[in-house]
Parts: C-alpha cells; sequence; structure tokens
C-alpha cells in the first residue's frame, strides 16, 4: 500500500510541476509577444498558437488540482441546514459526479485526441493532437482523485494556506 502511495504521489507531483511550468512559459511568451510587439513592432509567428496551447493545458490541469484540493464550487451554507447523513450521502454522489466527469474527459479527449492526429498546428507544425490530449491526462487524474474522495482519502497536498487573504 506504501508503494502505491508512493507512486501515486510521484505521478500527482509531475503533473503538478507540467501545470506549473505550463504556467511559467504562458507567461514567459505572453511577455515576450507584449514587449516584441510594443518595443519593435515585430511578433514571433508561433507566439500566438503556443500560448493558446499551454493556455489550454494549464487550464485543463488545473481543473484537476482544483478537485484535488477541495477548491471547486461549492454551497456548504446551503448544505449545512440539513443533517449530517444528508451531507455525506450528497458526498458520495458529488464525488460519483466527478468521476463521471473525469471519465468524459477521458472518453471524449481520447475521441478527439486520435481524429486530429493526422493534422498540424499551422505555425508551429505540432500534431493538432497535442492540443487535445490533455483532456484524457485530465480526466484520468480527476477519476484517480474522484475515487480517492468516494472512499475518504484526503488528497489534499496544501492544506496551511489561508483562505481569504
Amino acid at each position: 500500500m506504501k508503494l502505491i502511495k508512493k507512486v501515486g504521489i510521484f505521478i500527482d507531483s509531475i503533473f503538478e510541476k507540467l501545470a506549473l511550468t505550463s504556467l511559467i512559459a504562458l507567461v514567459l511568451v505572453v511577455t515576450t509577444q507584449v514587449a516584441t510587439r510594443k518595443l519593435f513592432n515585430f511578433v514571433f509567428f508561433w507566439s500566438e498558437e503556443v500560448t493558446l496551447l499551454l493556455l489550454g493545458w494549464f487550464a485543463f490541469m488545473a481543473i484537476a488540482i482544483g478537485f484535488r484540493e477541495h477548491i471547486h464550487l461549492g454551497i456548504d451554507s446551503f448544505t449545512n441546514l440539513f443533517p449530517k447523513i444528508f451531507n455525506k450521502v450528497l458526498d458520495k454522489i458529488i464525488s460519483i459526479s466527478i468521476f463521471a466527469f473525469g471519465l468524459y474527459l477521458v472518453v471524449q479527449g481520447w475521441d478527439f485526441t486520435v481524429l486530429m492526429m493526422e493534422s498540424t498546428l499551422p505555425a508551429t507544425k505540432l500534431p493538432s493532437s497535442i492540443t487535445y490530449i490533455a483532456m484524457p491526462i485530465t480526466g484520468i487524474m480527476i477519476c484517480g482523485y474522484s475515487l480517492l474522495h468516494l472512499f475518504n482519502k484526503d488528497t489534499t497536498r496544501y492544506k496551511d494556506l489561508e483562505e481569504g487573504m
């Protein structure tokens, strides 16, 4: 069991580092794009395409990380009016619904990825499937997190962060 936990944390760490790297790359590309346009009246031909690619990847990975950290939208003020048993059942239904969403991302994302394998992006000449492969990867992570939540395993990695700063 400890080996499975270590492997899971390792995969999760790689996923998180990839999300952070894509965000940093996104900021650098956009900053370069704006600076070269304003200072030199020149824009790299690939910058908009890479920006959109990185934005899509980061957005999908952030969805999974949001589920992991329990920072997705919740209406606790309404559900707190009900008994605890109702909230426990509701939490299970939410975990199953999140799993279904992750499964949807896996299936549809894989279909999009396969469909776009033969076309290329115009500026970078990368396969168009690179845009869509983020969907099934995110779906797999969401399915994993939701299964862990379903069995009451805590996936939160950042417990000391203060809300409402």
